[in-house]
């Protein structure tokens, strides 16, 4: 069965909103777009290419398949190639038309949706997305979560963690890498149960 990717960039405070460009989206009068640019380095670079290996398919909501649709395709490069090869999915509760090659739209009934793409596909990411996201967080219908924390704070701005986040333990999958320009790499897999709770004046102290 496949897995779901959730690869996500976002500030210290937890805004992930239009990291790529001033106009990715200025929804909210965010005024802060492409706020991830000044923050690029070789090790994030290197390990963005590095966390794609083995995908086989992109599952985007509506807004950032319309970004990525309008660039990709006219680029070249690894990522482009990567992109533009591989089959395309996209989350709307309207019926967009789908230019990019290979792209189809995701049903009504999510749940239902990501089944199908486990069982056709090894490795689903879903990048940005933000509005998609919350509906995944809140059913818990994915498998890994990578984030990129930048040592900012924008103080407003889409979040990650929105309101639709249900407790959810999530386990590291690896060390955490940290780039010469702050950025902090974190990769999760979903746990099973919820955060538990206990008494810290009953912990004693090690040492």
């Amino acid at each position: 069965m496949g897995l779901i990717h959730i690869d996500l960039f976002t500030t210290l405070d937890g805004v992930a909103q239009a990291p790529g460009g001033p106009e990715e989206d200025a929804a909210v009068g965010f005024e802060f777009g492409g706020w991830q640019a000044p923050l690029i380095d070789e090790v994030v670079g290197g390990q963005v290419q590095s966390g794609m290996a083995g995908m086989d398919a992109l599952l985007l909501g509506r807004r950032t398949y319309d970004i990525f649709a309008a660039y990709w395709p006219h680029q070249n490069g690894e990522i482009a190639r990567l992109f533009n090869s591989i089959p395309k999915y996209v989350a709307s509760r309207q019926a967009p038309v789908l230019e990019w090659a290979d792209s189809t739209l995701l049903g009504a009934d999510v749940a239902a949706g990501v089944s199908e793409l486990r069982d056709r596909h090894q490795n689903i990411h879903v990048i940005g997305s933000l509005n998609f996201v919350q509906t995944l967080f809140a059913e818990r219908l994915f498998d890994r979560l990578t984030l990129w924390v930048y040592p900012i704070l924008l103080g407003k701005g889409k979040k990650v963690f929105a309101d639709g986040v249900v407790p959810t333990n999530l386990t590291i999958i690896e060390p955490v890498v940290v780039s010469p320009k702050g950025a902090v790499l974190q990769r999760y897999a979903l746990a099973e149960g919820t955060p538990g709770v206990g008494d810290m004046s009953e912990v004693e102290p090690e040492g």
